[in-house]
């Protein structure tokens, strides 16, 4: 079984994949080690790793090639998240997806959320975009690669419930292989949703969403917690660099 496929079953097993979110290879290795059985990437920890805000500021290029890094030295399945494709036609995005495909991930986060201002893209060019992109993954030998379609409903809208539903329905339709719905945190609106939508639903880690137990019952497949621990990391660092200027006393570095 290759990762593609392990990845894929792991959406479909009775437990929620609980997914590690990584930005470096340190990271990466860190949350394997620790046992979690696949790692996304989060796009957020890899601009603020280099100095960047999250919002495709890096050359995709140089966004790949950590990718790469990852993929390489890890032996469980990656997922990308490329944000909307680092591009401005649907023709660049699609080759950024097989671009990202090649260095041996199992999947990717696309989202529709519009890059240069606020809004979402027309469901309908959404739609088409997907259908071309899973289109090509399979013609380029990609069976099976999962396509996370993220909808940014419950970060720009008021009434975000009815048109994610609407979204995610015509994502599946599309090629999507699950929907990710950052931002939702309703019990009765994840269900609802569930209920609806005949994909696996991914959820973001946010405070007052963070049991893994609960929501598994409630039907969630896939959960994870995006920037959340590079956030937290960088926080140590600043705090740490930050006494250890101010006491000029090294001796917290080797406490337990």
């Amino acid at each position: 079984m290759n990762k593609i496929q392990e990845f894929n079953n792991l959406h479909h097993s009775k437990d929620l994949l609980f997914l590690g979110n990584a930005w470096d290879l340190l990271s990466a290795l860190t949350l394997e080690k620790a046992g979690f059985k696949a790692v996304g990437t989060t796009s957020w920890g890899i601009a603020n790793s280099l100095g960047y805000a999250d919002g495709e500021l890096i050359d995709f290029k140089r966004h790949l090639g950590i990718i790469k890094t990852i993929t390489d030295n890890v032996k469980i399945p990656v997922s990308a998240d490329i944000e909307a494709g680092y591009g401005e036609d649907t023709e660049t995005i699609v080759d950024n997806v097989l671009r990202t495909a090649d260095v041996g991930v199992a999947g990717i986060n696309i989202e529709d959320s519009l890059k240069k201002q606020k809004g979402l893209k027309d469901i309908t060019e959404q739609c088409n975009l997907l259908s071309k992109i899973k289109t090509a993954l399979e013609q380029h030998g990609y069976k099976d690669f999962y396509i996370n379609a993220r909808t940014d409903t419950y970060f720009q809208l008021e009434n975000p419930l009815p048109v994610t539903i609407e979204r995610s329905k015509s994502y599946v339709e599309s090629g999507a292989s699950g929907i990710f719905v950052p931002g939702l945190l309703q019990k009765n609106e994840i269900k609802e949703i569930v209920a609806n939508v005949n994909a696996p639903l991914n959820v973001l880690s946010l405070p007052g969403l963070t049991n893994c137990n609960e929501l598994n019952e409630w039907g969630v497949k896939r959960f994870s917690f995006g920037n959340a621990l590079s956030d937290k990391v960088i926080d140590l660092l600043q705090k740490s660099a930050e006494q250890l200027l101010e006491s000029k006393d090294t001796s917290f570095l080797y406490e337990n």
